[in-house]
């Protein structure tokens, strides 16, 4: 049955115009998923990290920051429509401080590097077949970051949801959008070598890659950090953040005890009765931020000698087929993370960064406080804290999952966070302008629609 299940997929892709590379992953993965892999790792097999280099203390002269920096290209993950917010455009063009949207400060940091050390760094956004043709329109407000011949993005690649009792693709006649998913975004890979765009950088004379996801403002241009990767002499490094109790359950670097290679460990890679280990910040006292270093030479001899596949831990995903209908046929997806890349290289390293480096918004309450005044956007639109402590944001979900939703109750602005320990809303509340939290402030249910008046304090 499941032969079948992957001769139909891989015949469905070919007819989607999906690169065969692309498909030659996706059948590696679907054998190991056929073979019953479960991608777990348990806490037995692998060591804490604990000792690695630290950014903070890096002094590279101006000279070697430069040169680092000037063989480096920039790509920024952009596949997201933001769903888990209830958005059905790119996550990317969600306003974030003073009008501008993730998208427009992430050009901005660009060009602000650019300007400062004075490199080309191009930029380059990994877009999904949901988010190409606005990201694209939104690109023509930015002419100038476009650098000679280099294209301005690619697009991942595309495979088909399973039917998790056969499968076989499935097939969903209401919308056969759904039946397709992307790869996760450990696709950068195999989508830089199909579309050849990695042939093209390395020929124009980048070496070295930094790449991030589009959410996370944190993620600004480093020459130090390029240059600590060039003079590491490593081919892969991602950066890492002490843990904070808003990530215990985000994905972190490991070393595995059979061969000493570091490796990357998901919530989806661990096994219930391990979850206790995972999230024990004593234990692993780093989260993975997923901004990344990699060499591109040694990337792409890695990937020709592996004919595309990168060998990376599976991830099965398991969803029903049309995401917000329950009811609807369950699926599989397979997947790889970006990060996983970590363990394929003999020579992988890591940096500790600081928690500013790391500012991820997944969530409405992460993004009241990258709008609050907690932060302050520079003239390089650096995002940069200005107030001491990170308020526990916690907002009902009934009321602010969804950023139409969330808009509407915060339409005079966010609160003012910066002498904040913690903010819970309960109910629906509306927030006029100027209100001020101070220490904890908490908001009980009132059970019908309540309002929090101009120029409030709340504590």
């Amino acid at each position: 049955m499941s032969a079948h299940g992957l001769e139909a997929a891989t015949a469905k892709m070919r007819d989607a115009g999906v690169a065969e590379a692309a498909i030659n992953v996706f059948a590696h993965y679907y054998h190991q998923l056929e073979n019953g892999s479960s991608g777990l790792i348990p806490e037995a097999s692998v060591e804490p990290l604990r000792e690695v280099a630290d950014a903070e203390a890096l002094s590279f002269s101006e000279e070697e920051a430069r040169d680092a920096l000037s063989k480096t290209v920039m790509v920024k993950l952009n596949g997201g429509l933001g769903t888990s917010m209830g958005m059905d455009k790119p996550k990317s063009m969600l306003p974030v401080r003073d009008g501008l949207s993730f998208f427009d400060i992430i050009c901005r940091q660009v060009l602000a590097a650019r300007r400062r050390y004075g490199v080309s760094m191009p930029l380059l956004f990994m877009n999904s077949f949901n988010t190409r043709d606005e990201t694209l329109a939104a690109c023509e407000r930015y002419p100038q970051i476009r650098v000679d011949s280099l294209p301005i993005d690619f697009v991942q690649n595309q495979e088909p949801k399973l039917d998790a009792a056969s499968l076989e693709p499935v097939v969903w006649p209401d919308n056969p959008h759904l039946e397709w998913c992307p790869p996760g975004h450990g696709d950068i890979y195999v989508a830089l070598l199909a579309t050849g765009i990695l042939d093209h950088l390395i020929d124009a004379g980048y070496r070295y890659m930094f790449t991030s996801n589009a959410d996370n403002l944190g993620a600004t241009p480093s020459a130090q950090i390029a240059a600590w990767f060039a003079a590491s002499g490593a081919a892969y490094a991602p950066e890492v953040t002490l843990r904070t109790v808003t990530d215990l359950k985000g994905g972190h670097i490991v070393r595995r005890k059979s061969d000493g290679h570091l490796i990357l460990r998901e919530t989806a890679q661990i096994s219930d009765d391990e979850m206790h280990y995972f999230t024990d910040a004593e234990r692993h006292p780093y989260t993975h931020t997923n901004n990344l270093w990699l060499d591109l030479v040694k990337l792409r001899e890695l990937l020709r000698e592996r004919d595309g596949v990168l060998g990376m831990p599976l991830i099965v995903n398991r969803k029903t087929v049309d995401p917000t209908d329950p009811d609807s046929t369950p699926v599989v997806q397979l997947e790889t993370a970006m990060g996983a890349a970590v363990e394929v290289f003999d020579d992988s390293s890591a940096i500790a960064v600081p928690r500013s480096r790391f500012l991820p918004v997944k969530t409405t309450a992460e993004l009241t406080l990258v709008r609050s005044d907690l932060y302050e956007l520079t003239d390089d639109y650096h995002l940069v804290k200005v107030a001491e402590a990170t308020p526990d944001i916690r907002l009902d979900k009934r009321y602010y999952k969804t950023i139409g939703d969330y808009e509407k109750r915060f339409a005079n602005g966010v609160p003012s966070l910066a002498r904040a320990s913690a903010l819970v809303v309960e109910g629906d509340w509306t927030f006029g302008s100027n209100v001020t939290v101070v220490g904890d402030a908490h908001l009980a249910d009132p059970g019908h629609p309540a309002t929090v008046n101009e120029g409030e304090t709340l504590s």
